[in-house]
């Protein structure tokens, strides 16, 4: 029998006791290494997302601006700026945003302002006001809605997870993040949709209460029926979605399901896609996944299928070891926003639910998607290096 011996050792301020037994398991909550299986895979993504952009927009590129690499250029730069800003907020201490909870405030106030912005003076594109022009550069504040509100939720969780026991509590935490989901779903019902399962996510996985969460999907289908009433071009889509050979819109879905029906089973070969050459369009945004298809095959999309799922479930391992409620609340917020968004994507791009301009996350075209997303994984591995790791 081993004999136990109890030392008492200071290590970042607290006691620890320590045993000669070999067996015993040690937790640690000190600044460890990062989690580099979803630096990895991240990279990995953002690095196919760069070569596939450049495969499907290179014909549209020579055409009209002359340059191949037109789209790839302004992507690789996009994506350089997220890089440097995802270590740099990995580097940080996840804590110092629930600290520095005016910063967060301001933050969350300062989105909901661009938002109302936004909805007023933007141009009219693709129907919607969506983006905010200045100069060349053009910013779209509903990404950076996304961590707003998943670091917002966060924090009021984390301070609130009794509160949240009572139906009140729920109802609370839901309108914090009401002003942000409404005013987004105005031009935006995609994003909303996102936003919303963000919001029921988080707060369903901190309490043990479910009947409130049927009201606020009875509530969620009332609002998304009035936004598809009083916006017609909302409901042309359905019909496009039920009936794409038939309707005058279903040119992008049928241009999909060609490209992905003939890239069959190993695919056409890396830029041999017919469909990018003008018959597709959107080939480098929210269609990409289709062109994934044609030149891929379905193994292709299986593969990248399976990668997001792997990165999901590291991102679950994250969120189980987390050091407390706030990292894991992040993390959570982000399995919520990455899985919803590639559903979504998929989805539209193989006519499974209504087509919706939704970006395909670290592989589509767009600059304000792809850096606000790499700060997003910035969160998550700042919150992997308090996991607690057992000696």
């Amino acid at each position: 029998m081993a004999v136990k011996a109890k030392t008492q050792t200071r290590s970042s301020g607290r006691t620890t006791n320590l045993r000669s037994d070999s067996r015993t398991k040690i937790v640690r909550n000190r600044p460890h290494a990062m989690d580099y299986s979803i630096v990895f895979l991240v990279l990995f993504l953002v690095g196919f997302g760069l070569v596939m952009i450049y495969s499907t927009s290179s014909y549209k590129g020579s055409l009209y601006f002359n340059d191949a690499a037109y789209w790839l250029k302004r992507q690789a730069l996009f994506a350089g700026v997220g890089v440097c800003a995802m270590f740099f907020v990995a580097k940080l201490d996840y804590h110092i945003w629930k600290k520095k909870h005016w910063f967060l405030y301001i933050y969350y106030g300062g989105t909901i302002l661009l938002l109302l912005f936004t909805l007023v003076f933007a141009a009219v594109t693709h129907g919607s006001k969506r983006w905010i022009s200045i100069g060349p550069i053009s910013f779209q504040p509903s990404e950076m809605a996304k961590v707003s509100l998943i670091l917002i939720l966060a924090m009021y969780i984390s301070k609130n997870v009794r509160e949240l026991r009572t139906t009140k509590g729920i109802i609370k935490a839901f309108f914090l993040a009401v002003p942000i989901i409404v005013i987004v779903g105005v031009e935006n019902l995609s994003t909303c949709i996102i936003l919303l399962a963000i919001t029921v996510i988080m707060i369903f996985v901190s309490t043990d209460k479910w009947a409130p969460f049927l009201a606020v999907g009875g509530i969620g289908a009332a609002g998304l029926a009035v936004l598809l009433v009083t916006q017609s071009y909302r409901m042309d889509r359905i019909y496009t979605w039920l009936n794409p050979a038939e309707s005058e819109n279903g040119l992008q879905t049928m241009q999909g399901l060609y490209a992905i029906g003939s890239g069959g089973l190993f695919g056409k070969g890396l830029g041999q896609s017919m469909q990018k050459m003008g018959f597709l369009p959107e080939t480098h945004n929210d269609m990409i996944f289709s062109i994934v298809c044609e030149e891929l095959g379905l193994f292709g999309a299986i593969c990248i299928i399976v990668l997001y799922f792997v990165l999901l479930w590291r991102f679950m391992v994250v969120a189980i070891n987390a050091a407390d409620l706030y990292g894991s609340m992040i993390v959570i917020g982000a399995i919520a926003h990455i899985g919803i968004q590639v559903f979504i994507n998929i989805g539209v791009v193989t006519n499974t639910i209504p087509n919706t301009g939704i970006p395909l996350p670290f592989i589509s075209y767009g600059g304000t998607s792809m850096c606000f997303l790499l700060v997003e994984m910035g969160l998550v591995l700042s919150v992997s290096r308090f996991m607690k790791v057992k000696d």
